[in-house]
């Protein structure tokens, strides 16, 4: 049996369990105006399925993924957290990116496969957030951003995930956890308590799309 037919049981049963988050997420939003707006439910809807298709490598998740990031673009503007509204603008391109080499990506133009980044490339990727999270600090202060070091390292590691997730790698799934532990503290302190319930569903379905494609791993 294939590490995808084994693995459609599980996700199977986390289709109603998300559904209901997604309801529950909706009731919120409707009892709760002053803390979400309707964008906000729209995204937390669009955000928690598109990330759920991504675990299931559905390529479907790219037209959901640039409707959610164009929401929470205006969102997070709204809110000063100025790095992830632009962080936004960089994943659309990604994600415009992503969708034609998970299509085209492979050998002699076929379906991309789940592989791993090398070693040097993780050391690359560490220095080039470490150094994204300081230029961004510096900016964010001068343009007074809400939380500028927070804000700075949670768009720095999402974006470096974001481009290993477009070439289907899957340290993405790593570096999903890290920002998203960070992110549910961060929009607490923001009001933006529905994204923060978005992110902690993210948190596990990051967590499962790690397991999930270290089974579809090519060499």
């Amino acid at each position: 049996m294939n590490s995808e037919a084994s693995a459609r049981p599980t996700f199977t049963l986390l289709l109603p369990g998300l559904l209901i988050l997604v309801t529950a997420g909706i009731g919120y939003a409707a009892w709760h105006t002053g803390t979400a707006s309707a964008l906000e439910a729209a995204a937390f809807v669009t955000g928690a399925i598109c990330v759920w298709l991504v675990v299931r490598q559905n390529i479907w998740n790219f037209p959901l993924g640039l409707l959610n990031v164009a929401a929470y673009a205006w969102i997070f503007y709204d809110y000063r957290l100025y790095a992830d509204a632009g962080l936004q603008v960089i994943y659309f391109v990604l994600n415009l990116v992503g969708w034609y080499l998970w299509l085209f990506g492979g050998k002699d133009r076929t379906e991309l496969k789940v592989s791993r980044i090398s070693v040097r490339e993780m050391v690359l990727t560490a220095l080039g957030i470490a150094a994204a999270t300081l230029a961004l600090r510096w900016v964010l202060i001068k343009v007074g951003g809400s939380a500028p070091f927070w804000d700075g390292l949670t768009a720095s590691i999402s974006l470096a995930a974001q481009w290993l997730q477009s070439r289907k790698k899957l340290e993405c799934w790593h570096l999903w956890i890290l920002a998203d532990v960070i992110y549910v503290p961060l929009y607490v302190t923001r009001d933006l308590n529905l994204t923060a319930l978005l992110y902690t569903v993210f948190l596990g379905l990051a967590t499962m799309g790690l397991f999930a494609w270290r089974k579809a791993v090519t060499p």
